[in-house]
C-alpha cells in the first residue's frame, strides 16, 4: 500500500524523470527536500531506496505513469494535494528549463488532483521566483 511519504517521493522521482533522465540537480533536490521539509519529518530515511524502487517498479509496468498518479492521489489526504504538485513542479523547475515531457506530466497531474487552476499557477509562479538567478 502506498503511503503518502511514498506517494510524494513518487511524484518527485516521476517530475525528475519524465524528461527520460533524473539529472543529479533534481535526485540532490528531492534528498533535499525530503531532508528539510515538515512534511518529511516523520518518513524513514532508510526507506527511502525501496520506495524509489517500488517507484520504478510501477512505472515499468503496464500504464505505469498512469498506476503511479492514481495511486499516488489516492494516498494523498486532499490537504496534501497542493504539497504534492509543489513537490513535482520544485523538482522539475531545478534545470531552469522544462521539457515537453515534464509539462505534460505536470498537467497529467493537475488534472488528476483537486486543485483550481489558480493555485497551480500560484505555485508554478513561486518555483520559477525561487530558481531565478542573475544574468550574466
Amino acid at each position: 500500500m502506498t503511503t503518502a511519504h511514498d506517494a510524494l517521493i513518487h511524484l518527485m522521482i516521476v517530475a525528475a524523470s519524465s524528461d527520460s533522465a533524473m539529472s543529479e540537480k533534481e535526485l540532490k533536490r528531492i534528498t533535499a527536500l525530503i531532508d528539510r521539509l515538515p512534511v518529511f519529518e516523520s518518513f524513514d530515511k532508510s526507506r527511502l531506496e525501496a520506495v524509489a524502487n517500488d517507484c520504478a517498479d510501477i512505472l515499468n509496468g503496464p500504464d505505469g505513469l498512469d498506476r503511479v498518479v492514481e495511486q499516488a492521489v489516492a494516498a494523498l489526504p486532499e490537504k496534501l494535494q497542493d504539497t504534492a504538485y509543489a513537490l513535482a513542479v520544485e523538482v522539475a523547475a531545478v534545470d531552469l528549463f522544462l521539457e515537453q515531457e515534464e509539462l505534460r506530466f505536470l498537467e497529467m497531474l493537475r488534472d488528476h488532483l483537486s486543485l483550481d487552476r489558480l493555485t497551480t499557477a500560484a505555485i508554478e509562479t513561486a518555483a520559477r521566483a525561487r530558481h531565478r538567478r542573475l544574468p550574466g
